[in-house]
């Protein structure tokens, strides 16, 4: 299973989104820190979930880190994340 695929399924099954959209962005760090042959180690996540109402952008990013502790201590080198509750206008 990809790198990405792991992301998608425990951001699933952890926050149960209603909307979630992950993009591998290691293409555009070729070259800089981090960067490895055969990418997979620069993403971005834009997930919407009822579990981060009433929660601040860093206790949000803390729950998005947590549910994806092992791949950060692996093979990723950078993960952006924006996570909004529904109904919250769009921010990064």
């Amino acid at each position: 299973m990809s790198i990405r695929d792991q992301i998608t399924s425990k951001l699933s099954e952890g926050l149960s989104p209603t909307s979630l959209a992950v993009h591998d962005e290691s293409d555009q760090h070729r070259g800089h820190g981090g960067w490895r042959e055969g990418g997979e180690t620069h993403f971005r996540v834009e997930v919407i979930s009822e579990s981060f109402a009433g929660k601040s952008r860093v206790e949000r990013h803390r729950i998005v880190n947590a549910l994806l502790a092992e791949e950060l201590a692996g093979r990723v080198h950078a993960l952006a994340i924006s996570a909004r509750a529904p109904g919250e206008g769009s921010g990064r």
